[in-house]
């Protein structure tokens, strides 16, 4: 799938997968710092509310496709407490470092698109605010429902911009202008300030939420809903057919 014009700077048609690996490399030393300051310090009650609100965990098999540096998985252990064995999923070895760092997790390398597990592997799935950066959704969707187990779940949490109006310049002010001002004042590195800028453009790019929830149902999906939290967080919920 070409590039959206709008993030044509980036990278050339074909390489969107090596560039969000490179700038996610660069970045993750800094990442959970900028993540916090940008959220207020709420990311992680936020997360722990989506994944109460639709019931998750289930099951004792859990995959975290877009890992990063754990912040989804975390809470899901937490939620969890005994009896779930997690799997983090990311293409990032640099976020995949930070994550082992930062707790207990079993993480492996690999893009969502294709992954290295077998058919009906796991009672759940979650990704975190990563749908944006997904090449194919179709592809990516199909792959899920490969490694679900019949009545698997999942969980997608990402931000979705107002379409337009004054919600949305004061929401592309504060990611992509204040957040990646910041980022350059406060962190390592130069890629950091450059991802938050990337972030937003990529949310602004990002394929509408009822062309995601067809992408869930050619996929193979049903129960195929969305849930939007404060008008800009798009909770979106299938489950694979038993």
């Amino acid at each position: 799938m070409p590039p959206h014009p709008d993030l044509q700077r980036y990278y050339r048609p074909g390489e969107k997968q090596q560039f969000v690996r490179q700038i996610f490399d660069a970045s993750a030393p800094d990442y959970e710092r900028v993540e916090k300051l940008m959220s207020l310090g709420t990311g992680a009650w936020y997360r722990r509310r989506a994944l109460r609100r639709h019931g998750l965990p289930c099951g004792q098999r859990v995959l975290d496709v877009a890992n990063g540096t754990g912040l989804v998985a975390r809470e899901i252990l937490r939620l969890a407490q005994d009896g779930v064995f997690l799997v983090g999923l990311d293409p990032s070895v640099g976020m995949l470092h930070e994550a082992r760092k930062r707790g207990r997790l079993s993480v492996v390398a690999g893009f969502g698109e294709k992954m290295p597990f077998p058919e009906a592997t796991f009672d759940c799935l979650t990704m975190g605010y990563a749908l944006r950066h997904l090449p194919d959704l179709l592809v990516a969707f199909r792959e899920f429902h490969r490694v679900l187990r019949p009545g698997g779940r999942l969980l997608i949490l990402e931000i979705t911009p107002p379409r337009r109006g004054l919600g949305k310049a004061l929401l592309k002010a504060y990611i992509r202008s204040l957040t990646a001002t910041a980022a350059r004042l406060v962190t390592r590195h130069r890629t950091t300030a450059e991802l938050w800028r990337y972030f937003w453009d990529t949310m602004e790019a990002c394929v509408p939420p009822e062309k995601v929830m067809a992408a869930l149902e050619e996929a193979g999906f049903a129960q195929v809903s969305r849930f939007l939290e404060l008008g800009i967080f798009s909770e979106y919920t299938a489950q694979k057919p038993g």
